[in-house]
């Protein structure tokens, strides 16, 4: 099986990031008799030891003056951690990147308006315009507390990323710490996403699935409105159930169809909503079931034999919808 992303390892460091960052952003506060003149944005960012790399990207992007002046930004600031995520291991990394990729992925981290957790709707996926006027789709889920039903407690995530620290007060707007790089849908639709997902994650590579697609004609469905979610499976994932280019040209329009649309939802479902155990409806009509732990994401297909596959590249923002990497074709019965 792949080996499983060195992303989803960072469930079990959230308690950790929390603590740090708390600390971190406490650190900024003085005796309340003499109220300190609050930092910029770029000044937190600048100081915090978790922001290392984003203090890089802002730089290397020339975005520091904006950060630095006034006015009512929402920042989402991934930590160093987030961007070891997704492959920009040290500061080197952060600057051999193009300049026009950091500053539209910074971008899509900003908010023109400041955004308080309490002021944030509860609801699912609602929409908040970014600097790259792309939306960043929040999602805040309030439920009642596991002691007491008179006190509620709030999950908050932003494309999938989870709120490690809320509410870092600056003179020109909030910044919320995240666990995860937000990529804007710069690519456009579904299909369009999966084919430049290699840009950004070389290993990644999509040529069997774009082969069944182009087959079965289902390109139009997948560049639709929706929006839709995609379990989209690698090469690897066609070859560890002995899917090869030879399999998908002697199957038939109809089988290949069926195996397609079961790695397709309805809507815009990014990972913070789904639940261990839960079942997922897919658009072939049947089920696929999702697993949930500190370590890994899993969606397994009825006819999968009990061996899950792996989401080993969640949340990938698109126009039209989200996708999902997979190391393992999903198989309906």
């Amino acid at each position: 099986m792949q080996r499983q992303a060195p992303f989803l390892r960072s469930w079990g460091l959230l308690g950790t990031f929390t603590i740090v960052l708390t600390i971190f952003f406490s650190s900024c506060k003085k005796d309340d008799s003499n109220p300190p003149t609050l930092s910029t944005i770029n000044e937190l960012i600048s100081t915090g030891s978790q922001f290392t790399l984003l203090k890089a990207a802002v730089a290397k992007a020339g975005f520091d003056a904006t950060l630095n002046q006034a006015g009512t930004y929402t920042v989402f600031a991934p930590t160093d951690a987030a961007f070891k995520l997704l492959g920009y291991s040290d500061v080197n990394a952060i600057n051999a990147a193009p300049t026009d990729l950091i500053k539209t992925i910074l971008q899509y981290h900003v908010l023109n308006t400041r955004l308080a957790s309490a002021d944030l709707p509860v609801g699912i996926n609602s929409p908040q315009q970014t600097l790259s006027g792309a939306p960043v789709y929040i999602s805040k889920v309030t439920s009642a507390s596991s002691t007491t039903t008179s006190v509620t407690s709030s999950t908050i995530s932003v494309n999938g990323a989870h709120i490690l620290q809320a509410d870092g007060q600056a003179s020109n707007g909030v910044v919320y710490a995240i666990d995860r790089v937000l990529i804007p849908p710069a690519f456009g639709n579904v299909v369009a996403t999966i084919q430049n997902i290699p840009l950004l994650i070389p290993s990644a590579s999509f040529k069997l699935l774009q082969a069944a697609v182009a087959k079965t004609g289902a390109v139009s469905s997948l560049t639709a409105t929706g929006p839709i979610t995609v379990f989209a499976p690698t090469d690897a994932a066609f070859k560890a159930v002995g899917f090869d280019s030879a399999a998908i040209a002697k199957a038939t329009v109809p089988a290949l169809t069926n195996i397609l649309s079961y790695h397709l939802i309805g809507g815009r479902t990014y990972t913070p909503l789904i639940t261990n155990g839960s079942s997922l409806s897919t658009l072939q009509g049947g089920t696929i079931t999702a697993g949930i732990s500190t370590t890994a994401l899993t969606v397994t297909g009825k006819g999968n034999g009990g061996t899950a596959s792996n989401i080993t590249g969640p949340d990938i923002t698109a126009t039209n919808g989200v996708v999902h990497i997979i190391d393992r074709l999903l198989l309906p019965q």
